[in-house]
Formats: structure tokens, sequence, C-alpha cells
């Protein structure tokens, strides 16, 4: 499964690309952080990240989008500025034809660390870890965008096999047997 995660901002965009499967260490197939110039009208952003997304989502092909879920911080302006740019990143994935999650950070840093308080310094040295990099990603946006993908990957195709797995052929759920019938 290849994912695309995405730490969303509205000046840095970490974008992520992993490539793997549930229980298994993923490949980094591809990190970029998509900037925006800060003095530019908001509506000019908002564009320059729809058409940044959907490049590299035309360009990877990924077959899921995960986003990491906007949170209350102190600076209501900054996320404000992080939920916009966590809608244009939905809506790429779902004008694209994906599925899309949304983690927060605490799930991601759960699933990657086994600590959901983790620093970014340990988001970052795990994210190495698992993707056998040779140099940690940098800036903090492209690890987080790595740590979105692969908690997607981990969390998420294993949420996805369990789902297929409850629906039959029809994809509905399955009828139950007969008692005393084998399925």
């Amino acid at each position: 499964m290849r994912v695309m995660g995405i730490d969303p901002g509205l000046t840095r965009c970490g974008v992520g690309v992993v490539e793997g499967r549930p229980g298994a260490p993923g490949k980094m197939v591809a990190v970029e952080v998509i900037r925006t110039d800060p003095e530019a009208p908001l509506a000019d952003r908002l564009l320059a990240l729809d058409e940044g997304l959907r490049r590299l989502l035309e360009e990877f092909e990924p077959e899921a989008v995960a986003v990491e879920r906007v949170f209350s911080q102190h600076n209501v302006a900054s996320v404000i500025g992080t939920a916009q740019a966590s809608g244009v990143a939905l809506l790429a994935g779902a004008k694209s034809g994906l599925p899309t999650a949304t983690y927060t950070p605490s799930e991601a840093k759960a699933a990657i660390c086994g600590n959901g308080t983790a620093d970014k310094r340990q988001v970052t040295a795990m994210v190495t870890r698992i993707l056998r990099l040779t140099d940690p990603p940098k800036p903090a946006d492209a690890a987080d965008a790595l740590a979105i993908a692969i908690c997607h990957l981990w969390r998420g195709g294993l949420k996805a096999k369990l789902a297929s797995a409850s629906t039959g052929p029809d994809h509905g759920p399955r009828a139950s047997p007969r008692r005393g019938q084998p399925r």
C-alpha cells in the first residue's frame, strides 16, 4: 500500500509518501515541503497548496491520503490557517478519488514511538529508524508527514483489512452461517 501523509500548514505543508504494509517497516518514496509566501493573499496561498498537492498526488499515485488532524493551539490565527490547509489536503485526496483519514498528533506519536507525548526529536528519530533512512528528514514538517503516513500504513491499513474481512463479495455484511454449518 502506498500512503501520502500530510502535515498541513499554510506556510509549510509537509508531504511524505510511504509504501509498505501493516506490521512491517515501510519504504520512503518521497518527502517534500510545499511552501507558500506568508505575504501573499490567502486565496493565492490556498491555490498554491492545492496545486502542489495535486502535482504530488499525480506524480506518486498513492492509494490513500492521511492528514494530521488540526488540534487547538494557543495561537488562534495559526490554527485557522492550519485548518484551512487541512481542508485543502482532504479535498485534494477526495478529488483524486482516494480514501482519506485523519490522525491526531498524539495518535501518530503513539503509532511511531509508542508514546503519544513524544517530542519532535523522538518522532524524527523513529521515522528515520523505521524507514531506514541515512539522514533524518528535515524540516520537522517533513518528518511529521512521514509519521502520519506510517501511522496510516500501520493503523489505517489494519482497519481496512479488518473491515474487508467482515464484508462479503457484495461488500455487505457477511451472513452468519446456520448453526452447525461451516462458513
